[in-house]
């Protein structure tokens, strides 16, 4: 048995100081860094979720079906969970400035490859490629979760998941337009100068943290899975992101299927449009973060995962077209857009609050089964639409939720009988340490 390495806390370096400021005093952020931050992670999300919007346009492009254009949807989950696997780690290896800048630096060169690419294989490897780097956001967490009091914590985590939700949320509805007027290349174009824009900025701004005592690279990757194996409350998160996520992921691929198809007959612009009304949500995530900071966690993750049964149940007239059922889906996917991303503070809250010395592979192993839930919810939700069609996404979106429900129920229950009541809570099970 290994003694357990000292708490690996961000610290400042300031120009004309002996030693860096550790940062988990709470003074390390200030708002406006918070909003840089928040940023980031709304470029670095946005990646993956414009393709989204416009499947159906890069299949006319190329003159292939939706099933086979989706293959860039999947693509891009599949290479950001590789990313999350195998890079993120390094930010307990990296300082963070230098790491973030560089992986912005070649997501920038990927989507300027997927915008010129010839063919539909070479548009699939590059968003591959662009999964694989666009991992800022994961490594914004951590190092925002070491430069904030543990008080402050959930609401910060709320303020970058809003710039997270901000950045899916218009990235679908700015490449679904820009796609429709301009060709589905430009979304690609004019992410690509964004990202290389952020780049250079954060150069600069990145607040500069100290360099964290070296560990092999091995030894970081096997943390990983030691880390799923050994901590209870981490696998459970990891069930709880990984099945509504991919039902979340599930939906919004096929929903641009839906809307194409006969139902509605509608473009890419309409799914951005549809996006939109998720905004609602970047309120809803720091209002749950505060709720987790007073609450803990799990009773968070209660109604969540009952909401998710619930978007699920009104998302199925959607199918039937006209008012009804675009009603349906505007309603049906706010429901699961805010339970899927409140859920996710009460679960990163959690993480966080397990190991401080290890903040970033706990991320690795969480965010991994997150977007690999993610990656194979959008794969079932495509076939399952061909074959059954959208009754069939919302069943698999409840049976994904349900699974989870019924975890959390037993954790629950098992708590209750260990303490013999519910009053007792456990240090690290709710996301408060």
């Amino acid at each position: 048995m290994t003694t357990p390495t000292p708490a690996r806390e961000p610290a400042i370096v300031t120009r004309g100081t002996a030693a860096p400021r550790p940062a988990g005093d709470g003074t390390g952020l200030g708002p406006r860094t918070v909003l840089l931050l928040a940023l980031t992670c709304a470029v670095g999300v946005g990646n993956v979720y414009f393709p989204q919007a416009i499947t159906p346009l890069v299949a006319a492009g190329f003159g292939t079906t939706p099933a086979a254009s989706a293959l860039v949807v999947t693509a891009t989950q599949i290479g950001y969970t590789a990313g999350i696997l195998l890079l993120v780690p390094l930010g307990d290896r990296i300082p963070y400035r230098p790491l973030v800048v560089t992986l912005l630096l070649l997501s920038g060169l990927g989507l300027l490859a997927a915008g010129c690419a010839p063919a539909l294989p070479a548009l699939v490897a590059a968003s591959a490629c662009i999964g694989v780097t666009t991992v800022a956001a994961q490594l914004i967490a951590p190092l925002a979760a070491g430069m904030v009091a543990p008080e402050r914590r959930g609401a910060v985590m709320g303020t970058l998941l809003s710039g997270s939700i901000g950045g899916m949320l218009l990235a679908r509805t700015f490449s679904g337009t820009l796609g429709e007027r301009l060709g589905w290349r430009a979304p690609y174009l004019v992410a690509a100068v964004v990202v290389l824009l952020l780049a250079l900025v954060l150069v600069r701004a990145l607040p500069v943290t100290a360099p964290p005592p070296p560990r092999p690279y091995r030894e970081l990757l096997a943390e990983c899975l030691r880390l799923v194996r050994t901590e209870p409350e981490l696998r459970r998160s990891c069930l709880y992101q990984a099945t509504v996520f991919g039902g979340f992921s599930a939906v919004w691929t096929c929903v641009a299927l839906l809307l194409a198809g006969p139902a509605y007959g509608l473009g890419g612009e309409a799914v951005g449009m549809l996006a939109l009304v998720g905004a609602v949500t970047m309120v809803c995530t720091p209002l749950a973060g505060r709720l987790v900071d007073r609450k803990g966690s799990d009773p968070v993750n209660l109604v969540c995962l009952l909401g998710v049964l619930v978007a699920a149940a009104v998302l199925v007239p959607g199918a039937l077209g006209g008012t009804a059922g675009a009603v349906a889906l505007v309603v049906g996917t706010l429901i699961l857009d805010v339970a899927m991303q409140c859920g996710t503070v009460a679960n990163v809250a959690r993480v966080f609050a397990l190991r401080p010395d290890a903040r970033s592979r706990l991320n690795t192993a969480y965010m991994t089964c997150a977007y690999l839930g993610g990656s194979i919810g959008s794969w079932a939700g495509v076939r399952i639409h061909d074959r059954v069609g959208w009754p069939g996404v919302c069943a698999l979106v409840a049976f994904l939720a349900a699974l989870s429900l019924a975890r959390h129920l037993a954790a629950s229950y098992g708590r209750r009988s260990r303490t013999g009541g519910p009053g007792v809570r456990v240090p690290g099970a709710d996301g408060r340490g």
